[in-house]
C-alpha cells in the first residue's frame, strides 16, 4: 500500500464515509467495548473518537480495517502519523521515562 498527501476532494469523501461508518451498528460494537485502540484504557464509549490508523490526509480510508476507537488523548496526540510513525513516537516517550 502506497501512502500519498490526499487531496481535498478524497478528504471529503472520506469524511463522508466515516460518519456513515459512525452510525453503523459495527462501530457501536466497538465503541461499546469502552477501550482505546492505542493506550488500552477503559474509557466511556461517549467519550471514544472515530481514528483513522492511516490518516485521511496520507491517503487512508474510511473502511473497517482502518477505523479504530481511540480515546481523545491518543487521537490527538497521534495527529496524521503513520502507524510506524507512531509506534516511534511512543518509544521515545517510554525512552524519556
Amino acid at each position: 500500500m502506497s501512502f500519498f498527501e490526499a487531496d481535498e476532494d478524497h478528504i471529503r469523501r472520506e469524511r463522508q464515509k466515516a460518519r456513515e461508518l459512525r452510525r453503523s451498528q459495527w462501530w457501536k460494537n466497538r465503541v461499546g467495548r469502552g477501550q482505546c485502540h492505542y493506550c488500552g484504557r477503559k474509557v466511556a464509549p461517549a467519550e471514544l473518537t472515530l481514528d483513522h490508523v492511516v490518516p485521511l490526509v496520507r491517503g487512508g480510508r474510511s473502511t473497517k480495517g482502518n477505523c479504530v476507537p481511540a480515546c481523545k488523548e491518543c487521537n490527538s496526540r497521534k495527529q496524521s502519523m503513520l502507524p510506524m510513525e507512531w509506534e516511534e513516537y511512543l518509544q521515545r516517550l517510554n525512552d524519556q521515562a
